[in-house]
């Protein structure tokens, strides 16, 4: 009688070690997939870091561009038109023809940030 309980023990042993190994596997498995993560994460994070870095230069190179072509747009139109450089001379130095009368109009802006004799009383 005693033998068929042995065998029992026996096969209920072998498969809580079997069950332990899967265990075990599952965790070594686990444990490396875990460390491999962790090896790849920073530098993945430092490449994201440095793409949104690139795309900020970009914006800047582009924004350094466009102020490049006016400002040389402005430069070839006071070398080469008359007209132009007579307008902003005029402009800039307050100046006007025999004759002439100058409207200026002041911004919104300016307009409110003026205190009004009914908002100090």
């Amino acid at each position: 009688m005693d033998q068929p309980y042995a065998d029992f023990r026996e096969r209920r042993q072998a498969t809580v070690w079997q069950r332990l190994n899967r265990v075990l596997y599952v965790l070594l498995v686990l444990a490396v997939w875990l460390v491999i993560v962790s090896l790849f994460v920073p530098p993945y994070k430092k490449l994201m870091q440095s793409r949104a870095e690139i795309d900020q230069l970009q914006q800047q190179v582009n924004e350094q561009q466009s102020l490049l072509a006016r400002q040389t747009r402005e430069v070839n139109l006071l070398k080469t038109d008359v007209t132009y450089l007579e307008t902003i001379a005029r402009d800039r130095l307050d100046l006007m023809k025999e004759g002439e009368t100058i409207f200026r109009l002041e911004s919104a802006r300016a307009g409110k940030s003026r205190p009004t004799d009914s908002a100090r009383k």
